[in-house]
Order: structure tokens, then C-alpha cells, then sequence
């Protein structure tokens, strides 16, 4: 018996659409079928006929209009950020099966509309959050979980560097913003970290954008509570690296590193010298000074050289259970309420920093 094939509908072929989407799922031929693409740009249209020989439109309301004459099972919704919402609400009213890119929506209310409304129209929903795949997080994962590194007290995530944009992610109209664009990577990743509990924030924002944007060019949120302290940066403006990516500190030792490779050092408590506490003042005027049983270890991202394959791994690893999800009935990967704490973080840090339109400024 032959495995299904599910026919899908791709709306924008820009940078995510055509870079991200396509680029895996014209791969993946046992699974998926791109049989039709919407983009208002013509040349973008010429760009899918030619490169995927599929049904083309002007925007994600013409392709879904004749979802049923292209036979529809998947709807990618790839269109600008700003389109997200509108174009999920009409795909999910129609009972078609959506995969979305981030930003899932502006906000938990919108987001608690798309989830309602698949519900009940039958379809399935699901969060393109490709970085909860990467090898790097999900050994991290794995490090925190073995209890190694003891009680998590801190973690740093810095994805930042020094780079000055221009484009329409750089504009509060069109859902622009370091934190609305970059951040649903850092802030899935903290939410799984923290844990089940929601935690509180403290974010501050800037607009600087020197070339007539007003979205936020550099963003430093902190989440706190139950959980660790997290800390994520977010700037355009950082010249020299703070470390790794990843800074862990725990009770029982920490871990560093990125999507490249990580290293982590730990003790047994059991194995530490047993101390007594000084009294009533310093020993002959001495420190604090022990030797502790370090265990030393670390991870490499086994590559295979291919930047084909290195950059569809997480795409592989998420459509793999979309898959799943549609066809055989599996439990989602990213679920619902992980998405939305995500959005409530980044909802509370716009609410805490209202930033000026450029028409206000």
C-alpha cells in the first residue's frame, strides 16, 4: 500500500515561503506534493512554475479559493507577518489544515481565535517553531533533564549581533520588530526551559533604526518566577560576542555553547569534600578554598558538511510529525499552550514598552 501524499498550498514564497518551506518539502516527496503558491510579487510567481511546476496566485485569499480544484491537505501560511492571522483564520474557518510561521499572531487573543477555530472546524494547527528541533537545544534538553548540572538557577540566550536593517521587519505596521521576528526562536526555547509554570518578564525595548524604521532594534527581556531566571537578548547592536549563545549555571555546575557544539561541567555532591562551617571568623585569615571533583564533558554537532542538509534538518524534523499529526492521528511536538505562553511574553513586553509610530515621532 502506498503512503499518502499531502497536497500543499505554500501562500508567500519570500524568504520563509520559498527558503524555509519549499526548500524541505519539495525534498521530502514520500510525505508532500507543493502543488500551489501565492505571492503578489510576478516574478515570485515565474520563481514557484518554474521551480515546482505548481498552480500559482496573487494572494493566500485566491489560493484558497480553489483549495478544492488543487486538492488541498496543507495550507503553509508563509505570507508576512503582518497577514498571519487573516490568512489563518480563513484557511482554519475552511477546515484546511494549516502550518503557520512565526509570529503565530500580534497577541493571546488572536491566537486563542485560530486555536478555536480550528477546533471546531476539525482542522489540524500547527506552530512552525523550528528551533525547538536544533541538535544543540534538544541536548541541552537532555543535560538539564539528567540532573547533572543540580537545581537551574540562571540561564543567558544572546541572539544578537551588530547588523542595521532596512527592510519591512523593521516597521511597527507590518509586525516588524527583533522581538516579533527573532524572538519566537529565543522565547519558545526559554518557555521550555522554565517550565509548565507561566513566568514573569521585565523587557526594555528601543527603537533606533537608523534608517526610518519604529520597531524595536534592540530588546533585553528577563523571565522569572518558578522557574530559572532567563535572560534573552535581542539587539542589532552588539560589536563583540558575550560568549556562547547558551550560558547555564546550576547548583552542580553549568553549560556553554551554541548550535555548533556545547560543554558542560558537574559534581557529585557526594563525592565533594564535606566542609565545616567557620567559626566565629576566617580561619588564619583565609578564603574559601576547595578542590571539587569536576566531570568534564562535551557535544558536537556531527554535520555532514552539507549546508543543504544542515540548514533542512529542524524543517525535516517538524514536517516529519506534521505528518504524523494529519495523517495518523500523533500527538503534536509544539502544542498549543506552550505557543501561547510564548505569545503572552512577548504581549507583556510590547504592553511594558509602547514604542511611537513614525507618524507620532
Amino acid at each position: 500500500m502506498s503512503k499518502k501524499v499531502l497536497r500543499v498550498g505554500i501562500a508567500g514564497f519570500g524568504r520563509s515561503g520559498r527558503d524555509i518551506h519549499a526548500r524541505w518539502l519539495k525534498i521530502d516527496k514520500e510525505q508532500f506534493e507543493i502543488v500551489a503558491v501565492a505571492d503578489n510579487l510576478p516574478e515570485r510567481r515565474e520563481d514557484a512554475k518554474k521551480e515546482l511546476n505548481c498552480s500559482v496566485y496573487n494572494d493566500h485569499h485566491e489560493l484558497l479559493q480553489n483549495a478544492k480544484k488543487d486538492q488541498l491537505d496543507l495550507f503553509v501560511n508563509a505570507t508576512p507577518s503582518q497577514f498571519h492571522y487573516k490568512a489563518a483564520m480563513e484557511a482554519l474557518g475552511m477546515g484546511l489544515n494549516m502550518v503557520s510561521e512565526k509570529p503565530a499572531a500580534k497577541n493571546v487573543a488572536e491566537f486563542d481565535n485560530m486555536v478555536t477555530t480550528a477546533k471546531k472546524s476539525g482542522a489540524v494547527y500547527y506552530q512552525f517553531q523550528n528551533s525547538r528541533f536544533y541538535p544543540f537545544f534538544q541536548k541541552i534538553c537532555d543535560v538539564i533533564d539528567s540532573g547533572v548540572l543540580g537545581e537551574i538557577l540562571h540561564i543567558r540566550s544572546v541572539w544578537s549581533g551588530f547588523s542595521r536593517r532596512w527592510d519591512w521587519q523593521t516597521l511597527q505596521e507590518r509586525v516588524g520588530g527583533n522581538l516579533y521576528n527573532t524572538g519566537p526562536h529565543p522565547v519558545d526555547q526559554a518557555i521550555m526551559l522554565f517550565g509548565e509554570e507561566s513566568p514573569e518578564v521585565f523587557c526594555k525595548m528601543r527603537s533606533i533604526q537608523p534608517f526610518g524604521g519604529d520597531a524595536e532594534d534592540f530588546c533585553a527581556l528577563t523571565l522569572h518566577g518558578k522557574g530559572p531566571m532567563i535572560e534573552i537578548l535581542l539587539s542589532n547592536y552588539l560589536a563583540y560576542p558575550m560568549g556562547e549563545m547558551y550560558n547555564i549555571s546550576g547548583t552542580c555546575g553549568g553549560l556553554t555553547g551554541g548550535p555548533s557544539g556545547l560543554k558542560w561541567k558537574y559534581f557529585n555532591p557526594e563525592h565533594a569534600p564535606k566542609q565545616q562551617m567557620w567559626e566565629p571568623w576566617s580561619l588564619n585569615r583565609g578564603y574559601c578554598s576547595e578542590g571539587l571533583p569536576w566531570n568534564e564533558e562535551s557535544w558536537t554537532y556531527n554535520d555532514t558538511g552539507s549546508n543543504e542538509e544542515g540548514f533542512s534538518f529542524n524543517s525535516m524534523q517538524l514536517y516529519n510529525n506534521v505528518y504524523d499529526v494529519i495523517v495518523n492521528g500523533a500527538e503534536p511536538i509544539i502544542k498549543h499552550a506552550e505557543v501561547r505562553r510564548q505569545l503572552a511574553v512577548i504581549e507583556e513586553c510590547h504592553r511594558q514598552n509602547p514604542l511611537p509610530l513614525r507618524s507620532e515621532k
